[in-house]
């Protein structure tokens, strides 16, 4: 019964809006709309294998061109380009591996945010990277220092499994 309340309330609101003008449909559903969240920002010791979601504020520390070659995929040859970036903050760092137009964001010195960034697991260490559904930008200059004895890609991990 009450899943019939449900509906009945349901059909009687649509209803209600189907009958105003568009322009009030049109305000009703951008006030509907939620708003963005506020992004949590990570620090670099908080990082861990498997995670992803985070956005960090990062310094590049130095980059360096791992891989570089073109592709004749069509009319004109497409670059694939990998690089390797050490970047930190003021609790450690971690190589980010950036491909392709990120690459060009990664000057010595800048400080740059990564959203929706990820962990990959790459011969047993921790590697940063940012995919096709996070994003690479350049932002002012931050104003700490990054703390270079603490790279967590120089940890090694095993997957070990557990047999109960």
């Amino acid at each position: 019964v009450r899943g019939d309340v449900s509906l009945f309330i349901f059909r009687s609101l649509f209803a209600f809006a189907v009958s105003l003008p568009v322009s009030f449909q049109v305000k009703i559903m951008a006030e509907a709309k939620p708003g963005l969240r506020k992004p949590t920002f990570t620090k670099v010791d908080q990082l861990r294998p498997g995670t992803s979601g985070h956005t960090l504020t990062v310094k590049v520390v130095n980059t360096k061109m791992v891989m570089q070659k073109g592709r004749p995929d069509g009319p004109q040859p497409r670059q694939m380009r990998i690089a390797e970036s050490l970047v930190g903050d003021e609790t450690g760092m971690i190589i980010f591996t950036a491909r392709n137009d990120q690459v060009d964001l990664l000057k010595d010195g800048s400080t740059i945010i990564l959203r929706n960034a990820k962990i990959d697991m790459f011969k047993g260490s921790m590697r940063l990277a940012v995919d096709k559904w996070g994003r690479v930008e350049v932002t002012d200059p931050a104003d700490f220092t990054v703390k270079e004895d603490n790279n967590l890609s120089l940890i090694e991990y095993e997957l070990v499994n557990v047999v109960e």
